[in-house]
């Protein structure tokens, strides 16, 4: 279900000084769909993603494998808009409450958390909903 953002742009430095980012300049970004609670996934940001988000609306993450910036959903199309930014007691952790256009996991699951452990070992627990190869075509 997709809704429209009432996302308000904050005062980016007011938020970006309560974030302790770690020494490599990220801090972690775990991603909640703002309206079932469910857990999306977890990725990286750096000041510059907190920035984009932040003035975009849209979700910006850093790729460490990639040593890029990227916006969620340029690849595949499957976005996040932002419904809200929270930012822990902390600072050492930020949670975004989204709106996901389709699905989180690269890997074409609705979330990341499709592992889980049944009877003493990993089980997938969740379908594949999108080839990942429709969602990555170059």
């Amino acid at each position: 279900m997709t809704t429209q953002s009432t996302y308000a742009e904050p005062d980016r430095k007011l938020v970006t000084d309560a974030i302790t980012f770690d020494r490599d300049g990220l801090v972690a970004a775990v991603a909640q769909q703002h309206d079932t609670g469910e857990v999306l996934m977890v990725a990286w940001m750096n000041r510059e993603a907190v920035e984009k988000t932040l003035s975009t609306g849209m979700v910006h993450y850093w790729s460490r494998s990639r040593a890029k910036l990227w916006r969620k959903g340029e690849e595949s199309g499957h976005t996040q808009s932002l419904v809200d930014f929270r930012v822990d007691c902390d600072g050492d952790t930020v949670l975004l409450l989204v709106d996901q256009a389709g699905v989180a996991c690269h890997t074409g699951r609705h979330n990341c958390f499709f592992n889980a452990v049944r009877d003493g070992k990993l089980t997938q627990i969740a379908p594949v909903v999108v080839d990942p190869a429709r969602m990555y075509r170059k």
